[in-house]
């Protein structure tokens, strides 16, 4: 089976509190990163913010 090109990685994840898990997301095309967290039936994504509400953009990196 080939190897699909992914649009987004993984660069964090975490499981906490009554069973929620968060996620570190980056956008391969633009480096913006995401907050994805979920628990029981629900979940959210938002755009990880800096101190002065721009979205936090990480390097691209070619990784492949």
């Amino acid at each position: 089976m080939a190897k699909k090109n992914r649009r987004f990685v993984i660069r964090a994840v975490e499981s906490g509190f009554i069973a929620v898990s968060t996620y570190v997301l980056v956008d391969k095309q633009t480096g913006v990163n995401y907050l994805y967290a979920s628990g029981g039936y629900g979940g959210g994504l938002t755009v990880l913010l800096d101190a002065t509400g721009n979205p936090i953009v990480t390097p691209i990196l070619d990784e492949e």
